[in-house]
């Protein structure tokens, strides 16, 4: 059965579906680009000086282990995913890295949380939602269980921005559209967060804008691409035979050296009162 954006719905997925998505998360998240953008936001917060980290919508844990490594940091993360194999998965690697004690992960449902108020000293929603329909009700979680004074962290795409260039301007177009309606709930999040935040009861610290494009040749963008051909028939947005045309133009493109995919992406860095 078809459903819209795999991303958010990871609890109903098969697990070849799951490993398809894994793939694409680890190594999207071992890019330079997010390697920055993470020493960015997690600088950002003084993270290092948080004892208790709250990972929303871990994954594969990428993020969670990425906080537990760091040098002066001593505290413990916690990683929470709506999907028990992700979850499982994000135990398994930080386990192979020796982070056991340190990043510790379980299912759960990020816009209701079986957690108390006030637990931790920092919060972090790497590319979470936008994959969710109710991103208020994840901040506004984020917001009572970070401690006052605490920080939260919320990184995603402008993904309404999103384009992976074929040959002709209406082609691509459409494609974007289907792209978008497929593997994005939200796709206009990240121009609401400074209201979104506000209602959510957080004051509005640092933002960071970026813009990630592959011209010429496909490199961050690769993996999007393979894993979407794959992930974009799950949701009813293209057939497998369009989908896998799609892929085929854009891998053309970058071996043909005429490659261009884009899109924005924003931090926000808040604080509870």
């Amino acid at each position: 059965m078809a459903m819209r954006d795999p991303f958010g719905n990871t609890d109903k997925l098969d697990d070849n579906m799951l490993d398809v998505m894994a793939k694409r998360l680890e190594v999207r998240g071992v890019h330079p680009f997010f390697q920055q953008v993470l020493a960015d936001y997690l600088d950002a917060m003084s993270i290092d000086a948080a004892s208790a980290v709250l990972d929303l919508g871990c994954g594969t844990g990428l993020v969670a282990r990425a906080i537990a490594r760091r040098a002066k940091f001593a505290g413990k993360v916690t990683g929470i995913d709506l999907s028990p194999y992700l979850a499982e998965q994000a135990a398994r690697l930080a386990a192979a890295e020796g982070l056991n004690g340190r990043a510790t992960f379980r299912t759960g449902d990020t816009r209701s949380l079986a957690l108390g108020d006030g637990e931790f000293g920092a919060v972090v929603a790497h590319t979470l939602l936008s994959h969710v329909d109710r991103p208020l009700a994840v901040l506004k979680e984020a917001a009572r269980v970070v401690r006052p004074g605490g920080m939260v962290a919320i990184f995603d795409g402008d993904y309404a921005s999103l384009t992976f260039a074929l040959e002709d301007a209406e082609r691509t177009e459409t494609h974007d559209r289907k792209v978008i309606a497929g593997m994005i709930t939200s796709p206009h999040v990240m121009r609401q967060m400074p209201r979104l935040l506000r209602q959510a009861g957080l004051e509005l610290v640092k933002s960071f804008p970026y813009a990630m494009a592959d011209i010429g040749q496909a490199d961050f963008w690769l993996s999007a691409v393979e894993a979407f051909s794959k992930l974009l028939p799950k949701s009813g947005a293209m057939t497998e035979d369009e989908a896998n045309r799609w892929a085929l133009s854009l891998k053309r493109a970058s071996d043909e050296g005429v490659f261009f995919a884009a899109s924005n992406y924003y931090t926000y860095v808040a604080r509870r009162p």
